[in-house]
Order: C-alpha cells, then sequence, then structure tokens
C-alpha cells in the first residue's frame, strides 16, 4: 500500500491528523508536557508514517529553495551568517517543537580570491602584448547570476603565483594522461596544462602536473562531459539546463577534509594549529578554472600531434596536445599567462544543531544533515537539501508541539558550515564529539543535493541500512505518471542481482562527496546520502549541468531540474520515512545480514584476481575465507535471535542489548592505524581502493604496490599486514554480533 495514494496528500493527512485528535487516540490533558511519556516498549507508528508523509509539502519546500537560493552564500560569508540566523529563527520559535537548538562556531582556514587583483588568464605575445583575455565573470544571462556577492571564478587553496609558458593539453590530469604526453615526446617542464575536470580529482590535476614540472593548471568542463556534446549559447542556459559557454566550475582543491590547520582536532581556539606554510594536502602550483567558451580558444588554436581518440571533446575542433600554438595562426610564438592571486584566511563558520529529545532512549542519536555553503546561489547544491530539511524540521517538531508523538530516540538536524571547502563543518563536529558519538550515535542520514534531476531516487550507504531504504522507498509513490512505487521506478533506472534477494536496486557506497565522510570513516557510524537523479540512458553528464556555477539558482531549478518539486517532496517522503524508522523503531531496522553478501563478493574477487599472485609469495587467503565464514554465520544467527524476539514476549533491556550490537557494527571495521597514509579514513572496508580489484582496499592497494617488487621485500610484508588487517577486523566483527554474554 503506498501511504500518498491512500491519504490523498496533505489535505487527506491533516484530516486524518484532525481525526485522530478529535477521536481522542492522540489527545493529551490541558497543559500537561507536550511529550507522550516514555515507553519502554515504544515501536514505529504505522499512522505517525503516514501523516508526516501527507504533510511534507512541495509547495512549502519550493518557497523554502526560494528563499535559502535568494544571495550566494559562500562559507562564513555575511549571507551565510544569514542563513545561520533564519534557521534559529525557524527553529528556536517556540512553535517549532524542537527541544533545544544551538550553534557551534570554528575558526578555520578557508582561500578566496583576493578583491583588489582579480585572478586573470591571458595569451601573451612575444613582446609582452595581451592578445587575448579569459573572461573573468560570467554571462548574467537571467538576471539572477550577477552582483557583487558573486565569487569570481577560482581553485580554491590554489597558491597564488604567475606561471607562463607553451600550453599542452592533458586531458583528465591524470599520472597516466601526463605520461602520455611524456610518451609523445613532449616536454612538460615549465608548460601551461589545461586539463577538463574529472577523472581524478581537482586537487590530483595539479599534484599529478606538478610532478612532470608543468608550471600551472587550467580547468574547463566540456561540453562532452556534462552537456552531452551541446555547447552553442542557443542550446545551453536559459534555453536548456545544459551549461552555458561562460559557466565556470568552482570547487576545492585540499586533497583532505576538516580544517587544514587541526587535523583530527575541533578548530576550536585552544586547538594546536599547523603552519600554513607547510600544512599538506594544498596544490603545489597554481590553477584557475575557466569555462569552455575560453577553453575553446586556448584549444583549438593548439598546435602538435593529434590527442588520442579518448581524448577528444566537444568544442567543435581537432584536440591537439601543444606544446604552444600554431605556427602562422593567430597566437602564434605566444605563450598562457596566469595570474593568481588567492590567499588564506582564518574564519568563522558556524553549525546549527536541532534537537527533538528521544521518549524512551534520548541518548541514542539518529543524526539528519544537510550542508549550507554554497558556492554562489547554490540552489541544487546543497539548497534544495536544506530546503528538505527545514520541511521535515517543521512537520516532525509540529507533532511534537502537538503532543501527537516523540520519537523513541534522540534526532539531531545538522546544518554544516563550510563543506564546500573540505566537508568542514562535519568533520570539525565529529572531531569535537567523537567519544560521545561513537558511544550514542545510530546513524546518519544525509541529504546534501536532494535533486540532481527528476527521474530516480539514487541512494548511497553501507550495507546494514539497504533494508531501511527499501522499505521507506517500497511504500511511496513515485513522482509522475505511472503508479509506481520509489522502489519500483528505482529498480528499472539502477539495480544489480542479489544472491540472497534477485533483482533489487543498487545501493552505491560512500566516498568522500559529502558530510556523511567523517561518520563512516572516521567514526564508523552507518551513514547513507539520499537523492533524486537524471536517467542515465538519456544523459552522460558526470553530474547536473549547473553545477558549482552561478547558473546554480532557484529559476533552473524550477524551470529545468524540478518543475513541480515532486522530486523534493519524494526525497522528503523517503529520508523522513527513514527517519522515522531508524529514530522510533523498537529493534533498529539495521540489517547486519547484508554486509554478508559484500564481504563474499569482496572475498571472491580477491580469490579471482589476487590468489594466484598471493599463492606465489606463500601468502594464503584460508584465514580470511574463515573469518568471512564466521562473520555470515554471526550474522545469521543474530537474525534469527530478533525474528524470534519480535514474534514473542523480550525484555526491554534485552532489546537494547540487541540494538547496540546492530549500533556497534560498523564500528568493529574500524582500524585507525590501516591507513597511515590517508587521514580520516580508518574504515577497513570503505578506504579508497587505487587497484581496479573490488575487494578490501586496504590489500588491494598493498597488492598493487607489491607487484614487479622482489620476493620477500616491504611491500609484500604490507601485504601481508594488510591482509591480517582485515582478517582481524573481520573476526571482531563477528565478535560484536554474537550474544552479549559470549566473548
Amino acid at each position: 500500500m503506498q501511504w500518498v495514494k491512500v491519504l490523498g496528500g496533505a489535505a487527506g493527512a491533516a484530516a486524518l491528523l484532525g481525526l485522530g485528535i478529535i477521536l481522542g487516540h492522540f489527545a493529551i490533558p490541558k497543559g500537561a508536557d507536550p511529550a507522550p511519556s516514555a515507553s519502554a516498549s515504544q515501536d514505529l507508528d504505522p499512522e505517525i508514517l503516514e501523516v508526516v508523509m501527507g504533510l511534507l509539502s512541495a509547495s512549502r519546500i519550493r518557497e523554502n529553495l526560494r528563499e535559502l537560493s535568494r544571495e550566494p552564500h559562500p562559507a562564513s560569508s555575511r549571507q551565510d551568517e544569514a542563513l545561520v540566523q533564519l534557521l534559529l529563527q525557524h527553529w528556536q520559535d517556540p512553535e517549532s517543537g524542537l527541544d533545544s537548538v544551538e550553534t557551534s562556531s570554528y575558526e578555520v582556514l578557508l582561500s578566496f580570491p583576493s578583491p583588489e587583483q582579480p585572478n586573470r588568464v591571458a595569451i601573451v605575445g612575444p613582446a609582452g602584448n595581451i592578445s587575448f583575455s579569459c573572461r573573468q565573470s560570467k554571462e548574467n544571462l537571467t538576471g539572477e547570476q550577477g552582483g557583487p556577492d558573486v565569487l569570481p571564478p577560482y581553485a580554491a587553496y590554489a597558491p597564488p603565483g604567475t606561471p607562463q609558458g607553451l600550453l599542452v593539453y592533458a586531458n583528465r590530469g591524470s599520472e597516466e594522461d601526463f605520461k602520455e604526453l611524456q610518451a609523445q615526446g613532449i616536454r612538460l617542464n615549465g608548460t601551461i596544462a589545461l586539463t577538463r575536470y574529472g577523472g581524478v580529482g581537482r586537487g590530483a590535476k595539479a599534484v599529478n602536473a606538478a610532478k612532470h614540472q608543468v608550471a600551472g593548471v587550467l580547468v574547463y568542463t566540456d561540453p562532452a562531459d556534462i552537456n552531452d556534446g551541446h555547447s552553442l549559447p542557443n542550446e545551453t542556459f536559459p534555453h536548456s539546463w545544459h551549461l552555458p559557454p561562460s559557466g565556470v566550475e568552482r570547487g576545492s582543491y585540499y586533497e583532505y577534509f576538516g580544517d587544514p590547520l587541526t587535523p583530527y582536532l575541533p578548530a576550536k581556539p585552544s586547538s594546536f594549529r599547523l603552519d600554513p606554510d607547510t600544512a599538506p594536502g594544498f596544490p603545489p602550483i597554481p590553477i584557475q578554472p575557466i569555462g569552455f567558451e575560453d577553453a575553446q580558444v586556448l584549444l583549438c588554436n593548439l598546435q602538435g600531434p593529434p590527442a588520442p581518440a579518448a581524448w577528444q571533446g566537444a568544442l567543435g575542433c581537432d584536440y591537439r596536445l601543444g606544446p604552444g600554438f600554431q605556427p602562422g595562426g593567430m597566437f602564434a610564438d605566444s605563450q598562457v599567462n596566469m595570474s593568481v592571486y588567492n590567499r588564506l584566511e582564518l574564519r568563522n563558520s558556524s553549525n546549527v544543531l536541532g534537537v527533538i529529545r528521544g521518549a524512551a532512549e534520548p541518548d541514542r542519536y539518529v543524526l539528519y544533515g544537510n550542508h549550507r555553503d554554497s558556492w554562489v546561489h547554490g540552489a541544487v547544491d546543497p539548497s534544495s537539501g536544506t530546503a528538505v530539511l527545514l520541511e521535515l524540521s517543521r512537520v516532525l517538531g509540529t507533532l511534537v508541539k502537538k503532543g501527537i508523538w516523540r520519537p523513541r530516540r534522540s534526532i539531531v538536524f545538522a546544518s554544516w558550515g563550510a563543506e564546500e571547502f573540505g566537508l568542514i563543518g562535519s568533520t570539525e563536529f565529529t572531531e569535537e564529539f567523537s567519544s560521545k558519538l561513537r558511544e550514542r550515535a545510530v546513524a546518519y542520514v544525509n541529504v546534501d543535493i536532494s535533486v540532481f534531476a527528476n527521474a530516480t531516487l539514487r541512494a548511497q550507504g553501507t550495507p546494514p541500512v539497504q533494508s531501511v531504504l527499501f522499505s521507506a522507498a517500497k511504500q511511496i509513490s513515485a513522482p509522475g505518471p505511472g503508479g509506481l512505487s520509489i522502489y519500483d521506478n528505482w529498480l528499472r533506472y539502477f539495480n544489480r542481482s542479489s544472491p540472497a534477494y534477485g533483482l533489487v536496486p543498487s545501493l552505491g557506497s560512500l566516498g568522500a562527496g559529502s558530510d556523511y565522510a567523517p561518520f563512516i570513516h572516521f567514526l564508523g557510524i552507518s551513514s547513507m546520502d539520499i537523492a533524486y537523479t537524471y536517467d542515465r540512458s538519456k544523459t552522460s553528464a558526470r553530474i547536473y549541468p549547473t553545477y558549482h556555477t552561478a547558473f546554480d539558482t532557484f529559476g533552473y531549478v524550477d524551470k529545468f531540474v524540478d518543475p513541480g518539486f515532486g522530486s523534493h517532496q519524494a526525497v522528503a517522503r523517503t529520508a523522513g520515512s527513514v527517519l522515522l524508522r531508524l529514530s522510533d523503531s523498537l529493534f533498529l531496522p539495521l540489517n547486519v545480514s547484508d554486509y554478508s553478501e559484500t564481504l563474499r563478493s569482496f572475498l571472491q574477487a580477491a580469490q579471482q584476481h589476487l590468489g594466484a599472485q598471493l599463492e606465489g609469495e606463500g601468502i594464503s587467503l584460508a584465514p580470511l575465507v574463515t573469518a568471512v565464514g564466521k562473520f555470515e554465520r554471526e550474522a545469521v544467527a543474530l537474525s534469527r535471535h530478533i525474528s524470534a524476539l519480535q514474534k514473542g514476549t523480550f525484555d526491554p533491556l534485552q532489546v537494547r542489548m540487541l540494538n547496540d550490537q546492530l549500533m556497534l557494527l560498523e564500528r568493529a571495521f574500524l582500524n585507525p592505524r590501516a591507513f597511515p597514509e590517508e587521514r580520516y579514513y580508518s574504515h577497513v572496508l570503505w578506504a579508497p581502493r587505487h587497484s581496479s580489484v573490488a575487494t578490501f582496499p586496504g590489500l588491494a592497494n598493498a597488492c598493487a604496490r607489491a607487484l614487479n617488487t622482489d620476493p620477500g621485500s616491504a611491500a609484500w610484508a604490507e601485504v601481508r599486514r594488510q591482509l591480517s588487517i582485515v582478517v582481524a577486523a573481520l573476526e571482531g566483527a563477528a565478535a560484536t554480533l554474537r550474544p552479549v554474554a559470549d566473548l
């Protein structure tokens, strides 16, 4: 049964709510504390779930978004602080129903372009004359993109400098790309490399370039990668959702996440700080992003051998590698000059936290977060998520205020600051409250960009959250015609074959793209990220076209991304259902058995792709086989035990113990010494994997490094160490699942 159809939207839900009060089902004595008395056996109430689904309003989300994206609001700006006050106004209102609201401010290192000396990219002739300059600001195509508060395009944390040299085209700036240029006989020393977004991280482009003595890097968005090849003004915004030629993607080029100067410490005045001049993770050479209209001028006038077929794009010319411009052409004998004047600044950035206290287990937290800061107006990223956050907190707070409902566990709503600079607000929060969160946090729900497009749900998460996502998605109607549930619609677009369940929607894994990263990688808290996205069969775009540009505005969302805001409402309902299930269910809806499928697939990949190499070095996978089997048996036993309890009588304390086992399983996979080279990454299953083998990342990476080294080398010793780390983690996880009285 799909709730939206049964209730008939918000009006039906309001009628149901009124009926419940009239009948006395939810009635409370006049003057009483508007919180139902705590009950150890309190469980998820399907009627409350139905009411919430119906009350979540698309029109309210739309108006939230209009207000949130009215002005540019980069981290620590006047407008960002205004949004802090807006959230406080909403959540501190006596009618909001929230029990407590607070801000937490951190002094963090951010990077901004100099207002006195704008960054510039120009083609300079032999006599020093400037024959071409790249655009320094975007076109104001609809009246929404301009204004003095729009940050000019820049690469955050890129160092200042004025390099000048011959131009080369380096594709996506990967290590392999630069090696290909060298293989073509192209001398890279002192050149300026033109690269396109994608392939490797932003900062990695500069790191790879510097290894080959490149002096500076330019980055642009190729229409082939984000516009499906569309590049003409009449094919792009405001005529379609495609990025216009003057659009420039901003971003952080810092390698890690969190405040750069206080790793593993909250950025408070008393904390030790690194020296900014020697702190790691910053790009080693100047970088500057440009629009593809300017990239076309640079790239289409290059000389040199043709770029490989895989390097060609959609700028309307044959891409060449350089170095330098075509002889006899308009830029013959010219070089490219970059003038970058970025500067580092210590700024205050705030998180805003609103809490609904749990009735039965107030010391167990379900966190729901979204960042607030944007590069410009940020209607999609992140205000689409903040608009949903405000609506969900309004609806749940209203039920609390009226005395109709209070969750079993505490709900923490979070608006994170300075995410765009490297997940700073959420990371500082996890650092400051790491002990409390490790002991008490049940799960973290992230809704950053709530709507990329309006085709289907896209969810990422750790395996135990799969079941609660599926349960929520099955009972909510997908927007648009067809009458499908969100689950069935999701299944049409992204699916996989599961040995346990057959054909199911695909749940993506969590990298480091949003504020879930410190929760899962640093603290081992079960996490997920929820959004609506596009139909991959109709576009090859790596992300929505106006990402991190001045064209990401309310009008863009309203006209092209989600007209009618049905997809925003679908995300609010899905995330809201998940939040209620996690905060209100007597037994936590985290299915640990779903981890078994992941572990088994990792084991099979290791046996198939690494087994022969390991055997040749005298390294046996037998302990890993045993550990995976042990985990599978304990997961099945715990799941059966929970099922049996759900059907009979039980001691509430026994339920609490079982829930702690479910909550703490993710923590069992942490080893803070497993990857000393990877800051904050402690989870042995989800650390970055640099190998193509889809197996345990530490083992895969170590094997890749050990190939072609001598037997008995330190590299093979690291393989043995990583294998032992994985086995120990699996043994510990299996022990976590055993009955609490057993060691």
